[in-house]
Order: C-alpha cells, then sequence, then structure tokens
C-alpha cells in the first residue's frame, strides 16, 4: 500500500470519540503519520520473536504450543497457542496496575504511534546491573535533544536485550532475586507532571528494576493512563531522537496488556 492509499484509509478510519480526541490534543495523528511514513528511511523491528523457552518474569514458560492441524494431513497448518498477556515483547495497560483503567482495547491508537526517545543508560548499566535510568539521565537527554515531545514514548536503552538467549536475562542469584534495569519512578513522576508523553519502554523484563518487589514505576504510571512496553529489541539501532514508534497492541477486551509487534521509523 502506497503513502497516500496509508493516509486515506486512517482518514477514512477517523471517527468522533475517546482516541480522535486525543489525537488531536496531541498534534494530530495525521500529521504524525505524514511525517512517520513519507519521511522514513529506515524501519528497525523492535520486537523479539516469541518461544517457548522465552525468558519470563516468574521463571518458568509462558508461552505453550500445540499442533491443531498439520499440512500433511489436513492441507493446513494450525497451531493452538496459550500464553500469559505478559510475556515476549508486550504492552502493559493502565489496567494492569489499577481497579479501572484503561484496558488494552481501550487505549486510543493515536498514542500509539509516538516519538520515540531513546536513552541510553549502556555506561552505568556495564558497572552495575541494578542501575535505573533517572531523572538525571533524562535531564541529559533533554539538554542535548530538546523537551520531550507530545504524545512520545520515552525508552530505557540499557543494552539488556543481548542477553535474550542467556540466563542473564533474568539474572537471578541464589535466593531468586532478579538483577536487571529499570526505569526509577521520579522518570515517571515528571513525565506525568511536566509532559504529554504516553509510553514508557525498557529492554529488560519489567519497567521496575529486577530487584523491585513493590514496582513504584509501574504504580506511577499505568494508573495515570500511561501503557509500558517491555522486552523490546534493537533499541541500539534506533537513534536516540527523531524516530516514531508503532505499537501493534493486541485488542482483546478487558485485556490487561498482550503481545506487540512495535517498529520505529525514521
Amino acid at each position: 500500500m502506497c503513502d497516500a492509499e496509508i493516509l486515506r484509509t486512517v482518514k477514512t478510519a477517523g471517527h468522533p470519540g475517546r482516541g480522535l480526541h486525543h489525537n488531536v490534543r496531541s498534534g494530530g495523528l495525521l500529521h504524525r503519520l505524514e511525517r512517520a511514513i513519507v519521511g522514513a528511511q529506515n524501519v528497525v523491528d523492535l520486537t523479539h520473536a516469541m518461544h517457548e523457552d522465552f525468558p519470563t518474569y516468574l521463571g518458568q514458560s509462558q508461552f505453550h504450543r500445540r499442533k491443531q492441524l498439520r499440512y500433511s494431513q489436513r492441507g493446513i497448518n494450525i497451531d493452538t497457542i496459550t500464553t500469559s498477556e505478559h510475556v515476549g515483547t508486550h504492552i502493559d495497560a493502565p489496567l494492569h496496575f489499577s481497579e479501572d483503567g484503561q484496558s488494552v482495547d481501550e487505549i486510543p491508537i493515536a498514542s500509539l504511534i509516538a516519538p520515540l526517545c531513546v536513552v541510553d543508560i549502556r555506561e552505568k548499566v556495564s558497572a552495575d546491573a541494578d542501575a535505573e535510568l533517572t531523572l538525571d539521565d533524562l535531564m541529559m537527554w533533554t539538554e542535548r535533544y530538546g523537551a520531550v515531545p507530545p504524545n512520545a514514548c520515552v525508552a530505557m536503552l540499557s543494552g539488556w536485550a543481548s542477553f535474550i538467549e542467556t540466563a542473564r536475562f533474568r539474572n537471578a542469584d541464589q535466593a531468586g532475586v532478579m538483577h536487571f534495569p529499570g526505569i526509577h519512578p521520579e522518570v515517571a513522576d515528571y513525565l506525568l507532571e511536566k509532559t504529554q508523553a504516553v509510553g514508557l519502554a525498557v529492554d529488560t523484563l519489567s519497567l521496575d528494576k529486577g530487584i523491585s518487589r513493590d514496582f513504584p514505576t509501574h504504580r506511577a504510571w499505568l494508573p495515570a493512563g500511561g501503557w509500558g512496553l517491555e522486552c523490546l529489541a534493537s533499541l541500539d539501532m534506533v537513534p536516540a531522537s527523531g524516530s516514531t514508534i508503532m505499537v501493534g497492541a493486541p485488542k482483546h477486551r478487558g485485556g490487561t496488556g498482550g503481545a506487540a509487534r512495535a517498529f520505529a521509523l525514521f
């Protein structure tokens, strides 16, 4: 489908409502789509391939698949898949950490197409697996690249995605406590108070660092209406500023999240 056809399709699909109202207030979905699609020269897939041995927060496999129909027998292949909403590259909806927040099917589509701000903390993570993306890190990013844009997704680049096929991705010690980077809750508080950001993203298993037991960043961010992306891939191939993330979120009623296909255009 060509650029013009994509834009016409979006225009035709648009209708009054909460999502479209959000588009207008946050700078215009169509304008952002046109900039991202027509001007893009690069596309980076930010999604890990799912499989039965994909590392999970709880440790055991949460992705199961069985053959329902085989081509050799019936001329068609169909698998039955059973999985958690929160495994692999996936989105956290506000409902994940709130009583009555938006479910995944209620997230406005406008917020799933967002300027992507990639904050690189790889240097300090190399010295401390429990490091966090702090407010100081974000302030240094804004000094170099400018203010966080409206409707943005702020992503932590820790380099942790390179461990995805190893036990180090969970990095559990002998007591079972995991050690991996996350986003400090002060960053969530700042983005809520001072910006119009809509998403937080990480290349680890959780928005909160692995040793966290009370999930303060989740609890600050999600109930306030933001969404989260966890287990992103290839953030190191995306510029710190100037790209657009597009998130293919699932749309099952009442969902707290689910597997997502995310990619960056720049």
